[in-house]
């Protein structure tokens, strides 16, 4: 844009905003002012405002007029720029301020992986986040001039736009970005979301459905940048490629939202520039020794992958490929799988680089040199690979680092929680690990016992203390590891003696088990004497119980708990003995329900059962604690009165069980009325006999029921004449 366009944008900008009206073209004012100390301006949209300034103009009046009320009481203002979003602390975003920009899309993520939309959107203040429900939206072409609303969030580490709807208006260019970024500035999480200009080497290209991860080795540092896949793309191309980059910087974080990491969330190929391209082979570059390897003399030569050829020492498929040349040795990280042998001559292409306190090629690939046919020198056959048999001392001095070696020791443990087998041995009075993959282990590696003496094969791999010698910058061994190739690296030299201080305590264990069982036995000889006696004391307290059990069974009614006549019996003949020895009275009531047919032949027999069961209730209740309560029929009941010392407290007792016993019973049909009918017999002289009590007193039932029933009836010798001669009657008549 000419300085002249630029004098009259700016001044119809001013002339519209005077008007109330706020344009939003896609561009981007330098976010640090004080370090470019001028605003740039980027370019505008003026093929799309010539198209629709006159509703965009619009458009903006009506949401500036709405924006200049004053907000409703309670009500949170509309946030209408990427930075005032963005820049809210976590408790202001948790409030859900409304959020509504003008921007242009950087990034859009339909979430097929994901299962939500990701977003971010760029307007004149800078960038922010934005998500949505999956399936909420179609697909948002990045370049896209949009109307985008929402809320404030809390995100995973800055503010978000969520629940985000997008309005698209048309298309703009991408912006400029805010400023070239280090590794070093990534990481420190103050530019979370800005636009940035990245540059390095890729070093890997990581496929997937929707989206590529590229491995990304700037000057300072490594980091991973995710695009979504174009197709029909080869990106193959861009490893070992120089490019440039457009993305928005990105945190890696825990799951406490705390910052561990930074990434960049590019929109796809459009925004990467090629700025070297990748070598045309791998392999086409010269062979450099090993030992060349992260010299000074190759530093030229880090950024790129660099060719290395040797003897085969160790393979782990898929993880680690180790060689060695004339001039020294070194392991490659790789995930090829494609498998080869001990001795094999191989080429490896790939970045030097240092993990582990050791030298390593990252993102190696491989070949057999001698699958290509005739190189330089002619076939390549493969080379016998002997190891060095080596001290735990000469290991630490870190000469043989990648180095095939051969070392004796004795296992004292095994790392339990480890992915791979990682053995842990002593040699002197130094400690080190054997480590081979369970893939490789099979079986045999059970037979490695502790305490076993072995001899183990394998990679060195030496880990420094690089702060123990700070001035001279050299790094000081203090423990070394051994990559095993196979279960065969591991030979038993001896077998952990059976005589162990376990085994001797396992003996003494033993004897002292022994003893305490022929303790135990005589124990449990004198517990089955305890137990028989015991068993034999239960029995006959059993025996008792069941005696005691089948003679209140005897003496008691089934259906009530009342006494039987056998009960009854006793109980007369002991309360006479009383009255004849204290001179006290005796009396009998004989009870019955009256018309108790006609309730079990309304009602039901279980019916009639309650009834007797809650009359016999009632009777206990009614009458003195020393007093008997027989059941003598199916509604007949019998009140043996003993110790009277007034006849008089007899007839009493009748009038209230007449009265108590009148109450309906109320059950779970209905309320069943009922009455009885009492005859009361008394006696002083201590005489009389129980079957002339009971006589007496069944007698004077009968004229009770005579009566009319519910009432009772004192029985008396002229009474009882008149019983005989209407019974005579009766028998007459008969």
């Amino acid at each position: 844009m000419d300085s002249g366009t630029l004098d009259r944008w700016v001044t119809g900008r001013g002339r519209l905003n005077r008007l109330g009206i706020t344009l939003l073209p896609c561009v981007n004012t330098n976010r640090n002012l004080n370090r470019a100390g001028s605003v740039r301006f980027h370019s505008l949209l003026a093929p799309f405002l010539a198209a629709a300034v006159l509703s965009t103009c619009l458009s903006c009046a009506a949401q500036n007029a709405n924006a200049s009320l004053p907000a409703e009481p309670n009500q949170l203002p509309t946030l209408t720029t990427a930075r005032a979003a963005h820049s809210l602390s976590s408790k202001e975003a948790s409030r859900a301020y409304p959020v509504h920009l003008r921007a242009v899309v950087t990034y859009f993520d339909p979430g097929y992986s994901k299962g939500r939309i990701s977003i971010f959107v760029h307007d004149r203040t800078g960038s922010i986040y934005a998500s949505a429900p999956f399936g909420s939206m179609g697909p948002v072409p990045v370049g896209s001039l949009v109307d985008i609303t929402g809320v404030s969030q809390v995100g995973g580490f800055a503010p978000v736009i969520a629940n985000a709807r997008i309005h698209i208006l048309g298309k703009a260019p991408l912006p400029r970005p805010d400023l070239k970024v280090s590794y070093s500035e990534l990481v420190t999480g103050s530019e979370d979301g800005t636009w940035v200009q990245a540059e390095g080497t890729v070093h890997s290209v990581i496929l997937y459905p929707y989206t590529v991860t590229l491995v990304l080795s700037m000057v300072d540092g490594t980091v991973s940048v995710t695009m979504m896949r174009d197709a029909g793309a080869t990106y193959s191309q861009l490893v070992d490629a120089k490019i440039r980059i457009l993305a928005h910087a990105a945190p890696t974080v825990n799951t406490n939202s705390q910052m561990v990491g930074a990434h960049l969330m590019a929109p796809n190929l459009s925004t990467v520039t090629i700025l070297e391209p990748a070598p045309p082979d791998a392999f086409g570059g010269p062979v450099v020794p090993v030992d060349d390897l992260l010299r000074w003399s190759q530093v030229a030569a880090w950024t790129h992958r660099v060719h290395v050829r040797g003897t085969v020492t160790l393979q782990w498929p898929g993880s680690f490929l180790c060689i060695r040349d004339a001039t020294g040795a070194i392991c490659a990280k790789t995930l090829e799988q494609t498998h080869v042998n001990t001795g094999d001559v191989v080429d490896i292409a790939g970045f030097a680089g240092a993990e582990d306190d050791a030298p390593v090629l990252t993102h190696a690939l491989f070949r057999v040199a001698g699958a290509l046919g005739p190189l330089a020198g002619g076939p390549v056959d493969a080379e016998p690979v002997s190891a060095e048999p080596v001290s735990a001392e000469q290991a630490l001095l870190g000469k043989l680092e990648s180095n095939l070696i051969q070392i004796d020791g004795r296992i004292i443990g095994r790392d339990m929680n480890a992915s791979d087998v990682v053995l842990l041995l002593s040699s002197g009075k130094f400690l080190f690990t054997a480590v081979l993959p369970k893939s490789l282990a099979g079986t045999q590696a059970e037979a490695w016992a502790v305490g076993s003496t072995v001899k183990v094969t394998g990679i060195c791999s030496v880990q420094l203390d690089l702060q123990s010698n700070v001035r001279d910058g050299v790094g000081i061994a203090k423990t070394f590891r051994v990559l095993l190739r196979s279960p065969g690296d591991v030979t038993i030299l001896q077998q952990p003696s059976w005589w162990t201080p376990v085994h001797a305590v396992l003996l003494l264990g033993l004897a002292l088990i022994a003893t305490l069982a022929v303790l135990l036995w005589v124990a449990i000889l004198r517990r089955r004497l305890q137990h028989q006696a015991a068993l034999l004391r239960e029995q006959t307290e059993l025996l008792r119980e069941s005696e005691e059990q089948f003679r209140h069974m005897a003496l008691h009614d089934p259906l009530t708990g009342l006494a039987t006549r056998i009960l009854l019996q006793d109980r007369f003949e002991a309360a006479i003995e009383a009255t004849r020895r204290y001179k006290t009275g005796i009396g009998v009531l004989m009870v019955d329900l009256d018309q108790f047919k006609q309730i079990n032949d309304t009602f039901g027999h279980p019916t009639g059962d309650e009834v007797l069961c809650v009359t016999a209730s009632r009777l206990l209740e009614a009458v003195r604690k020393g007093d008997t309560v027989a059941r003598v029929g199916g509604d007949e009941f019998v009140v043996l009165l003993a110790g009277l010392q007034e006849l008089e407290v007899a007839e009493k007792i009748a009038a209230n069980l007449v009265t108590t016993l009148a109450a309906p019973i109320s059950l779970a049909i209905r309320d069943v009325p009922v009455s009885v009918s009492i005859g009361v017999c008394v006696d002083s002289a201590g005489t009389v006999r129980a079957d002339a009590l009971l006589d007496g007193a069944d007698a004077a039932l009968y004229f009770a029921k005579e009566k009319g029933r519910n009432c009772y009836q004192v029985f008396t010798p002229d009474l009882f004449r008149s019983a005989s001669s209407s019974e005579a009657g009766l028998v007459t008549a008969k």
